[in-house]
């Protein structure tokens, strides 16, 4: 497995970007971020967000106190403005619903560098509070790369933060950030294997949605897993 390394030139664009971002929600709205004591630093992790709209990608990567990896759906690379922040950043685009042998092993590359990633379970933006369900993408991570995950749920993101934010209002948004999750060596074979990396994924969103507002919890409704 190749080495991973920040190409310099991301470095230098992430040195002035995760700033003015992050001055920028503090301009636009009044952010809280939570738990912070509960982030391993120093160690590879998986940072595994709600995700509503296109802001919650920039918050969690600018107000984290590690520089985090990033997982991006390869379509948004597309758009005016968004896929050119997205190239800056050096998110690395991934094919919704594909199976990437190059991509996952770019991914535990990066966690055995000992770097945190940051990914979506859901795939997409629901462009509503209430979480989908998640793809079992982050249980196939999670099972070669044995590595926790820590859950952050995003509260306030919604599509019309901006409309808002341009009013004057100053929206709340919150990142909320819970303790790790580990999960035990993967045993089961074939089919069995396939509902363990789903039942993964759904155990992660259930943590997420413990973090999260009821009206927030979607399809996990009744099943969050609240914080100790």
């Amino acid at each position: 497995m190749k080495p991973y390394h920040v190409p310099f030139h991301i470095q230098i664009n992430r040195s002035f970007l995760r700033p003015a971002i992050r001055t920028l929600f503090h301009i636009l709205g009044r952010v809280k971020v939570s738990g912070r004591e509960n982030i391993p630093f120093g160690k590879p992790y998986v940072i595994a967000m709600n995700h509503i709209s296109i802001f919650d990608p920039p918050l969690v990567i600018t107000f984290w106190p590690e520089q985090p990896e990033v997982i991006g759906a390869a379509d948004v690379f597309e758009k005016k403005g968004q896929g050119a922040l997205l190239s800056m950043y050096g998110v690395i685009p991934v094919h919704r619903g594909d199976y990437d042998r190059i991509l996952l092993e770019k991914v535990l590359a990066i966690l055995k560098a000992g770097r945190p990633l940051a990914i979506a379970p859901e795939g997409g933006r629901s462009h509503e509070p209430a979480m989908r369900r998640a793809m079992p993408g982050i249980g196939y991570i999670v099972e070669h790369a044995q590595v926790p995950v820590v859950p952050v749920g995003l509260v306030g993101t919604t599509d019309d933060f901006w409309q808002r934010a341009k009013r004057g209002e100053k929206p709340d948004l919150e990142m909320r950030i819970g303790r790790p999750i580990h999960f035990p060596h993967m045993t089961q074979k074939g089919v069995g294997r396939r509902k363990a990396r789903q039942h993964n994924a759904d155990l992660v969103m259930r943590y997420i949605a413990g973090l999260l507002p009821e009206d927030y919890h979607g399809v996990y409704a009744g099943q969050a897993i609240f914080p100790a």
